[in-house]
């Protein structure tokens, strides 16, 4: 066998290899969402469609809804990727563009130690230092606003506002970190071209390195709603655990992913286990849904402008 046969020989069989590790990334997914099915089917079949849109989540007198946790999962995620956005791709941009040297390469490091950082840390710092914080704020909102029905809630200090905030801090990491790694790969021709003709370093910024990069930027954001929507431990500790449809940001709730670690090792009858399993498929279709639209809005822009 010659050499050239060889090397074909390697390359199908690289090929193959490659080929079933694709296939089992279907298979495991395909799997998990039969288990899935298959545990919630009893929930599916006592509740039907009408779980999604009630609010009840009683297990005393067996009868369980989504509606709730379906919200506060939405409203923390899409709160704290909202604010964590503009943070995240000021702080790639300093780090990239504005800080050289040690400090720059310091400062990096320390970003990706952070976003090491297990949840239950977060959640501890934010139960002794960003609950009360919150709850100091709340009291002063509620002590003279209220009469507004935005403020008009008990200031406990748990609820969805503390959620969002350490929501909004445990992905900020993972999004510099991603918008970083896009803002280097922009060519130094393409910049140095731009200050060649009298662009100012804003301009720079602005016509070149951000519009080179967008779609990065959009993937790392992303990437971090992915990280936000399925975040357990630290929301648990701080959103309040409230069974509940939460009328201000100040309201304890929860979310999909908080009531199934609160209750998963308690249910007292099969139709709460299966109510859970059918909250946690929901989560997953939800993360599905959410990458799968993303991919396509990334994929339609990147399309329309021609990178």
């Amino acid at each position: 066998m010659s050499n050239l046969q060889k090397k074909l020989s390697i390359d199908q069989a690289y090929f193959k290899i490659l080929y079933i590790f694709g296939l089992a990334i279907i298979v495991i997914t395909l799997f998990i969402m039969f288990e899935l099915i298959s545990t919630s089917f009893l929930s599916i079949k006592t509740f039907s469609w009408s779980f999604l849109y009630k609010n009840r989540w009683d297990p005393i007198k067996d009868v369980y809804s989504a509606l709730p946790f379906i919200i506060g999962t939405l409203s923390t995620s899409f709160l704290a990727v909202g604010i964590s956005s503009f943070l995240s791709i000021g702080s790639a941009l300093f780090l990239s563009e504005y800080l050289k040297g040690e400090l720059a390469s310091f400062l990096a490091s320390l970003v990706d130690v952070l976003a090491a950082i297990p949840s239950v840390v977060y959640g501890l710092w934010g139960l002794f230092v960003l609950v009360p914080a919150v709850r100091s704020i709340q009291t002063f909102f509620y002590t003279h606003l209220s009469f507004i029905p935005l403020f008009n809630s008990r200031p406990y200090g748990f609820g969805i506002m503390s959620a969002m905030l350490i929501l909004a801090i445990m992905i900020l990491p993972y999004a510099i970190a991603m918008i970083r790694s896009v803002l280097e790969m922009v060519p130094n021709d393409l910049k140095e071209a731009a200050y060649a003709l009298g662009a100012t370093k804003w301009d720079v910024l602005r016509f070149v390195v951000l519009p080179y990069v967008r779609s990065g930027i959009f993937a790392g954001i992303g990437l971090s709603l992915g990280r936000a929507l399925g975040e357990t431990m630290a929301v648990t500790m701080v959103i309040g655990n409230r069974n509940d449809i939460p009328r201000t940001l100040f309201d304890p709730a929860n979310t999909l992913a908080s009531v199934i670690a609160n209750e998963f090792n308690e249910a007292s009858s099969s139709l709460q286990l299966s109510s859970l399993v059918y909250l946690a498929m929901i989560l997953f279709i939800i993360t599905f849904m959410v990458n799968l639209i993303m991919r396509l809005i990334l994929k339609h822009y990147t399309i329309s402008k021609g990178r």
